[in-house]
C-alpha cells in the first residue's frame, strides 16, 4: 500500500517524512495564490533534490495553463506531476497534450472529484491518460479537487478502483482513524492524507506524529 501525504514545505519535514514510512511526498508547485502551501518553483526543486534516492515526489500544479505545466515539470523535475485542476479546466484532451509533451520519465496523476455514480465514468475517461488517478472531495468554494478535509462515498471510489486500469491513490480527509475502514471499502492502490495530518491550527505545517500514526495504521493493516 502506497501511502502519500500533502503538502510539505520543506526539505526537512519531507525528509523525515520517507523515514517514518511515506513513500510519495506532494507539495504545491507555483505560487497562483489559490491554495495552502504554495511554494516557489525553485523551492520544490530543493525538494526534489532532497528526496532523489530516499522517496517519490510529487509536484501538484494548480495551474490551468498546458505550457506553464510543462515549464514547471521541465524545471522542478518531480518524479510525478499531480493535476489537481478541475475536470473542466484541464480535461481528457489537454492531458493528452500533457502526455506528449512532459518528459516520458515522469508520471501523470490526475485527481478525480468523487461526487456521484457519473464519477465513475469520469475517472475511467480521465485513467486513459495518465500513471495514477487520485480520487477525493470536491467541497463548492474550494479551488480546484481536494484539500476539503472531509470524506466522500468510498463506495462510488471502489467501483472506480474495480473498472480502471491505472493504479488509484484514495484521498479525502483520511487519517489514522480511518483509513483502514477505507482500505478495506476500497481496496485502493495507494492513500492520500493531507489536513488531517497538519498541525492543529495550520494549515500548512505538518505534524509528525500524526504522520507517525497514519503510516501505523497502514501498514499495521495485515492486509497492506
Amino acid at each position: 500500500m502506497i501511502i502519500q501525504i500533502y503538502a510539505f514545505s520543506n526539505t526537512e519535514d519531507a525528509i523525515l517524512a520517507t523515514k517514518l514510512g511515506v513513500d510519495q511526498i506532494g507539495f504545491v508547485a507555483g505560487e497562483y495564490g489559490k491554495v495552502h502551501g504554495e511554494l516557489s518553483f525553485e523551492a520544490c526543486v530543493e525538494i526534489t533534490n532532497a528526496l532523489r534516492g530516499k522517496g517519490t515526489s510529487v509536484a501538484l500544479t494548480m495551474s490551468t495553463n498546458i505550457a506553464e505545466i510543462v515549464g514547471m515539470v521541465k524545471f522542478v523535475n518531480p518524479n510525478i506531476v499531480h493535476i489537481s485542476t478541475d475536470t473542466y479546466d484541464i480535461d481528457v484532451q489537454a492531458m493528452q497534450i500533457l502526455r506528449q509533451k512532459i518528459p516520458s520519465h515522469i508520471q501523470i496523476m490526475k485527481a478525480i472529484p468523487v461526487e456521484n455514480t457519473q464519477s465513475i465514468d469520469l475517472a475511467i475517461e480521465f485513467s486513459n491518460t495518465c500513471d495514477q488517478i487520485l480520487l477525493d472531495t470536491k467541497v463548492t468554494g474550494f479551488p480546484g479537487i481536494g484539500a476539503t478535509g472531509h470524506t466522500h462515498d468510498w463506495n462510488i471510489s471502489k467501483k472506480i478502483v474495480e473498472k480502471v486500469n491505472c493504479p488509484v491513490i484514495l484521498a479525502g480527509g483520511l487519517s489514522a482513524n480511518n483509513v483502514i475502514e477505507a482500505i478495506k471499502v476500497v481496496k485502493p492502490w495507494g492513500v492520500d492524507s493531507n489536513t488531517s495530518t497538519n498541525v492543529d491550527g495550520d494549515k500548512v505545517q505538518k505534524d509528525m506524529d500524526r504522520i507517525a500514526a497514519f503510516c501505523t495504521s497502514v501498514r499495521g493493516n495485515s492486509n497492506t
